[in-house]
């Protein structure tokens, strides 16, 4: 067994940690840029008077880094090559964002609004895989181009992880001679509306409620007549730019559908995977950092004259976190490889697991860094002049979001018991 990382990989690391140094940091610390990332960040980043949306100028600089990286050939890493990108791999997107979320807060890889100069693009696989080349030609090209940008809109107020009791209705209709859908219902934490120019809506139909058949995507336009935002919810991590709106009488023709009628759940559950380990990648970079900046500060600070480090009640904390944090990062690359191993469709069935374990206890251990962070540096890690409340503020939302740590859960314990996954056949006959 070679745990090394590809000697290749490792060279792309520190060319990236070269472009950072030459486009990015000088980017950050230009015209006050850096107060999107001190003490001032909150205030900074968030129009207040406007439902507490981004400021133009915070979403502007993220895309000059955007455009710089993707000048460079970093920003479309993980896209295909026809598109573009690179066919980035599941194990180096997932080395890369733990590398970038070790280094702290930056312009670099902010992930409150999952910004980073090497992207993750969820969609571009949806559209690849599931959409008609004209939806290719539109969305993917389109995306990366700044012309399209596309919502995700499964969540409704009543309806979160169990989507399959959805509300949310569509029925065929037939206007001015075109075939097409008449969709009525309502959506929350619908992130990105405020710029999406259309939304991948998720309607019931067909079948009833509980069964995963029966669901469809929408490409709806936004804005639409009888799509209304309702409200951008605040959140504990600001600024927001989660909707919830409602549809009432919005209508899209045949040719909106994204994939095939009745079976948009499984498009939208296709490649959550890809999404799940890279952001259990980055969850664990930070807890990475939180515990590397705690060591620093303990070996220099001198309570009552003696380093605060030679306390073991400092140290044995952060023992048990980096020690956590070694193991996950095991599991995490191991897993990651394992996907770039097999076929797309069989890492459900065979992975799905190892996965959700990764994801959910990475979302927990950053946590529990950032709290023990704010402890070992006293008063100055509880304000904001340290990164700690902002990183907890942030990846406290990822043991609710990408599904929940308890849904995932329930996945692990699924496939620990046989319900689920290859061990199935094992329990069959018990």
């Amino acid at each position: 067994m070679d745990f090394a990382l590809p000697a290749d990989l490792v060279a792309y690391l520190a060319e990236l940690d070269a472009f950072i140094e030459a486009e990015i940091k000088p980017l950050e610390q230009a015209n006050d840029n850096i107060r999107f990332f001190d003490h001032r960040r909150e205030w900074a980043r968030t129009d207040f008077e406007n439902g507490g949306l981004p400021r133009h100028e915070w979403e502007d600089l993220l895309r000059q880094a955007r455009q710089r990286a993707d000048a460079a050939g970093h920003w479309r890493f993980s896209a295909p090559r026809k598109y573009g990108g690179k066919d980035g791999a599941n194990l180096w997107m997932a080395v890369i964002r733990d590398h970038f979320a070790a280094k702290g807060l930056g312009l670099h890889n902010d992930l409150q609004n999952e910004h980073s100069i090497v992207g993750n693009f969820p969609f571009v696989a949806m559209f690849d895989e599931f959409g008609a080349e004209a939806q290719k030609q539109e969305f993917i090209l389109g995306g990366f181009q700044g012309t399209r940008r596309v919502a995700f809109g499964l969540t409704e107020p009543d309806h979160g992880s169990d989507a399959t009791h959805m509300e949310t209705r569509a029925v065929a209709e037939t206007r001015d001679g075109v075939a097409g859908w008449r969709i009525d219902g309502a959506k929350m934490w619908i992130t990105g509306m405020h710029v999406a120019t259309h939304v991948g809506l998720f309607a019931r139909t067909g079948g009833g409620a509980g069964e995963a058949k029966g669901i469809t995507c929408f490409l709806v336009p936004n804005p639409t007549p009888g799509l209304t935002i309702d409200e951008y919810l605040w959140t504990f991590n600001m600024p927001t730019d989660h909707a919830r709106f409602f549809l009432d009488d919005v209508w899209v023709p045949d040719s909106a559908i994204l994939g095939e009628e009745g079976r948009g759940l499984s498009l939208a559950q296709s490649f959550v995977h890809q999404n799940r380990i890279r952001q259990a990648a980055s969850s664990l970079g930070a807890a990475t950092f939180c515990v590397e900046e705690s060591v620093r500060y303990a070996r220099i600070r001198k309570p009552f004259g003696e380093a605060l480090a030679r306390n073991q009640a400092i140290q044995f904390p952060l023992v048990e976190l980096a020690t956590q944090c070694e193991m996950l990062r095991l599991l995490i690359y191991k897993t990651a490889w394992e996907m770039d191993n097999m076929p797309h469709k069989e890492v459900e069935h065979r992975l799905s697991d190892k996965i959700s374990m990764c994801n959910y206890w990475a979302n927990r251990l950053v946590c529990e860094a950032a709290d023990r962070a704010m402890q070992v540096h006293g008063g100055i890690g509880y304000s904001r002049h340290k990164p700690f409340e902002h990183i907890f503020r942030h990846h406290r939302r990822y043991r609710i979001t990408e599904g929940a740590e308890e849904i995932q859960m329930r996945k692990v314990g699924a496939y620990l018991f046989g319900y689920l996954g290859p061990r199935k056949a094992e329990f069959a006959n018990l």
